[in-house]
């Protein structure tokens, strides 16, 4: 399914890139949501944009975006199988001009995803799993097979520009031994440990299920692991909430 999905996923997520690009390093008006996290018309676009062909693609599938209408537990319970998005990954990001945000797409089947997709607007580069699960880069129309790598010494601890004040991170890297801090936005921290690149993204701080679910599938994919504090795999829409648990990614042990 996700073979014969991925092309059309790519020419969209394109084209939602190049719109939100059109707003890069440009002023917009900022709203703040009811959890105080940035809103801005590009936001609101990217939802609109991939939602609309989201629906075209696989007619009757439920579509919970970050940016959707709040959807009551009672309701999402009884899906079985739903796309799950954040349209800019990276808002705060996006508005600092980092050029660290992405678009993610996830679908979830059975509280777990079986698929994900990840574009990085600035460097073109797109992220996806296929239905082997395995996990793919394409750049350049370049596409290279993802495989997460053995740690390094020091671990290369990779985490959010605003983490720098969590004290259960600290008290967690503390106990870790050598380790390397880097600062990265959004999701694109799960890609680059299944680039091989970082190691390790440990999250103790406020997160969504749409921020996790497409990184966590793709990183699974190249053979690295996403757990909660249980050691268990992430599972989604279990609860009302749809706050993420604290989590621990990494490649390969």
């Amino acid at each position: 399914m996700f073979d014969t999905l991925t092309p059309h996923l790519i020419t969209l997520t394109t084209q939602v890139g190049e719109m939100i690009m059109s707003y890069y390093k440009t002023s917009l008006t900022i709203e703040a949501k009811s959890d105080q996290t940035p809103l801005t018309v590009v936001d609101q676009k990217a939802h609109q944009l991939l939602s609309e062909t989201l629906s075209q693609l696989t007619p009757g599938t439920p579509i919970l975006s970050e940016e959707s209408e709040p959807v009551d537990f009672s309701e999402r319970s009884s899906w079985d199988e739903y796309w799950l998005i954040d349209p800019l990954d990276g808002t705060r990001d996006f508005i600092e001009q980092t050029g660290e945000f992405c678009i993610c797409i996830a679908y979830i089947k059975n509280n777990r995803p079986i698929f994900g997709f990840i574009y990085a607007p600035l460097s073109k580069t797109h992220y996806f799993t296929n239905d082997q699960a395995r996990a793919f880069k394409l750049n350049n129309n370049t596409t290279t097979l993802l495989q997460a790598v053995a740690q390094n010494k020091p671990l290369e601890v990779v985490t959010g520009h605003y983490s720098s004040h969590n004290l259960k991170l600290h008290d967690h890297l503390n106990k870790l031994g050598l380790y390397r801090i880097n600062h990265l936005g959004s999701a694109l921290k799960f890609c680059k440990i299944a680039e091989g690149e970082y190691d390790y993204y440990p999250r103790f701080g406020p997160c969504s299920e749409w921020d996790t679910a497409a990184g966590g599938c793709i990183l699974e994919a190249a053979g690295g692991r996403v757990v909660g504090e249980d050691n268990k795999p992430l599972r989604y829409n279990t609860q009302d909430s749809l706050k993420s648990p604290v989590f621990f990614a990494s490649g390969k042990t």
